[in-house]
């Protein structure tokens, strides 16, 4: 668990912008102050094989050179900040709030700022340090020094043009689809193991009358749980605690989270009881967005937003919809094969401890398809698609369960293209695919089909 908190420590740094360009600065400065020294130890014992290569110009043309450097450097960060800041009120607005998290972690875009930044504070900080007669004291070019400046210039401009290129391919539909999609894929075989098809599935205990309601401690998204946290907790108290919310829901505090009880049926003494909630509290975290560190349906959520975005009449774009679509099938025949649903802890003595909420099947297939139904039910070609999904996961789920699931959100869908007026030969292509669902539920191919 101390893993899974350093990763999500990791992760919250990683969306922010400042901490690279930042560590870029502060190397910066120690460089521009301790390099001058250097040079003025060792430049006039150099051979000539090296100063040939050396910034060779008098003090005046260094502070030209400097200047030049720093006045440039500043003007391109602007232009840097100006369009990240635009390529982030793109994605909010043409595709999903939820992706600027995927944009603002972009590790090119905080290595570019810190290229630039620190180009500009070296430059800056160099310039300082040279001196001419003019000056009334000796001169002094640190030419090691405004090198290095001129070979940062000449890797800013490098860096402009990779940095340009890889904002224009980052901000197309096709490569944020991609990056959700696997984010959400590691996510999911991080957290979640093989589904074993042998195995019977545990039976969940009922809380008695007599459980205790565990209440959340503050409001906001449910990020992380200490899972080793919540069964010490409560093996010191001797219960068994049960959590009814998943990660990434919305947490408000002071409202019930779960329930406990004693193994033994008795009432909780209330001083161990006070002491489990707090065990239980401080195992719980919370931030103020969702986030993909235990979260494993925030991935299609995002998916999702981004296929409902495309239905909007604001944006008009089915085609990127039916692209979304491609992906929630990829990744939900993925969930398919994982285990899936609550997650049982026990102690030392394989004692039940704790039970975790976790997304079944049915679950993440209600996030993924109710929205794209709904605000793309007058669009044959959307519907066509979200059948042709539930097609596909029909070929790989096994247990009766999921098959269930997908069964009743075929009727779901089945629905809706009733209650659209198409013409007969849409109406006849989405009715055949419907067809083709059932088929697949129960392992038939169609005839005069290759299988």
């Amino acid at each position: 668990m101390a893993r899974s908190l350093l990763r999500g420590a990791l992760d919250r740094w990683r969306t922010q912008l400042w901490p690279l360009p930042t560590a870029g600065i502060v190397v910066a400065v120690l460089l521009g102050v301790g390099l001058p020294r250097v040079d003025r130890a060792i430049d006039d014992t150099l051979p000539a094989a090296v100063t040939d290569y050396l910034f060779g110009g008098g003090a005046t043309s260094a502070r030209a050179v400097l200047e030049a450097i720093s006045g440039s450097m500043i003007t391109v960060t602007a232009l840097t900040f100006s369009l990240t800041v635009v390529t982030l009120q793109l994605a909010s607005s043409q595709f999903s709030p939820r992706l600027l998290r995927t944009f603002a972690r972009d590790r090119v875009v905080h290595v570019t700022l810190a290229l630039f930044l620190s180009t500009f504070t070296y430059a800056l900080t160099v310039l300082r340090t040279v001196r001419d007669q003019a000056d009334r004291q000796p001169q002094f070019v640190p030419q090691i020094s405004v090198t290095l400046a001129f070979v940062l210039a000449l890797a800013s401009v490098v860096g402009l043009v990779l940095f340009l290129a890889h904002l224009a391919r980052e901000i197309r539909v096709e490569t944020m689809l991609r990056t959700v999609h696997a984010e959400a894929s590691s996510t999911a075989r991080r957290l979640l193991s093989r589904r074993d098809p042998t195995a019977a599935a545990a039976a969940l205990p009922v809380p008695p009358r007599s459980a205790s309601l565990l209440l959340a401690a503050g409001s906001g998204f449910l990020v992380g749980v200490d899972e080793q946290a919540l069964v010490a907790a409560a093996v010191d108290a001797d219960a068994v605690v049960l959590l009814d919310r998943p990660a990434g829901s919305f947490l408000v505090e002071s409202t019930p989270v779960g329930s406990t009880w004693t193994r033994s049926g008795e009432p909780f003494d209330p001083e161990m009881l006070v002491q489990l909630r707090r065990g239980v509290e401080r195992a719980l975290a919370t931030g103020f967005e969702r986030t993909e560190d235990q979260d494993v349906g925030y991935g299609l959520r995002q998916l999702t937003d981004v296929a409902s975005k495309a239905l909007s009449p604001g944006v008009n774009d089915p085609t990127t919809a039916v692209h979304a679509i491609g992906h929630l099938s990829a990744l939900l025949c993925e969930l398919a094969g994982l285990d899936l649903g609550p997650r049982l802890l026990h102690d030392d003595e394989h004692r039940l401890r704790v039970v975790l909420a976790r997304p079944s099947l049915a679950d993440l297939l209600e996030v993924a398809l109710s929205q794209p139904r709904r605000y793309g039910r007058t669009d044959p070609l959307v519907l066509g698609r979200l059948l042709t999904l539930l097609r596909e996961l029909g070929w790989v789920v096994q247990e009766p369960a999921q098959r269930r699931a997908v069964a009743q959100q075929l009727d779901r869908l089945r629905a809706t293209v009733h209650g659209q007026d198409f013409d007969p030969t849409e109406t006849a292509r989405l009715a055949a695919s419907a067809e083709l669902v059932e088929q697949a539920l129960e392992g038939r191919w169609p005839v005069g089909e290759l299988s």
